[in-house]
């Protein structure tokens, strides 16, 4: 059973509401799927691990070895996970690299060098530029704290495939071009958030 706490991303018939008005596209998709859940993870420190797992493997992979950790290890907290050998979180099922990044940022983090708590005071930029400051940590890694745990309103990861590819499905794109990507996402602002819960399951449709 899994130990890390989760919650659904909050938005609601108003949230949708703007997007629908916004983008008739998407908003017919939305009206046809009908509000689409996604689960998050509260606690920065799990949601950063569980990104870093996530890095370019299927969400099955993911859940598989998340599994694994939770019953392994119990408690995902950054002291717990530094006193942790790499070599025993590799054995969860990851590569040798992520362990080490996910060993590397819990000690970092249980030394006082990094202050997580402190992000929720900072601007989407700024949370981006000290996250990608951690060894293993790249923008989308960040981008995906900012959705899955935090509940930033306003985020569309161009380093997302998966997001990339719901937008070319929802607007019959063959080809997707960054400036067309940033239109999009100007066009769903405030709202990028909810915009890329509906293009994640569009994408896996």
């Amino acid at each position: 059973m899994g130990t890390v706490t989760t919650k659904y991303f909050e938005y609601g018939q108003e949230e949708m509401d703007y997007l629908q008005r916004v983008d008739p596209t998407l908003g017919a998709a939305m009206a046809r799927m009908g509000k689409v859940e996604r689960v998050i993870i509260p606690d920065l420190f799990a949601a950063l691990v569980h990104a870093i797992v996530g890095q370019l493997i299927s969400a099955k992979a993911v859940h598989t070895i998340w599994e694994r950790m939770q019953n392994q290890f119990g408690e995902m907290t950054p002291h717990h996970m530094a006193i942790q050998t790499a070599d025993n979180i590799q054995k969860c099922g990851m590569t040798m690299k992520k362990a080490v990044c996910i060993h590397d940022i819990a000690q970092t983090i249980a030394q006082g060098a990094l202050n997580l708590e402190e992000l929720y005071d900072l601007p989407d930029t700024e949370v981006i530029k000290k996250l990608t400051v951690l060894k293993g940590v790249g923008k989308w890694t960040a981008e995906m704290l900012l959705i899955n745990s935090m509940e930033r309103r306003d985020i569309v990861s161009w380093g997302d495939i998966a997001i990339r590819r719901g937008m070319m499905k929802l607007y019959g794109l063959d080809t997707l071009h960054k400036e067309q990507f940033e239109q999009f996402s100007l066009r769903y602002s405030p709202l990028g958030s909810v915009a890329s819960i509906y293009l994640w399951a569009i994408s896996f449709e």
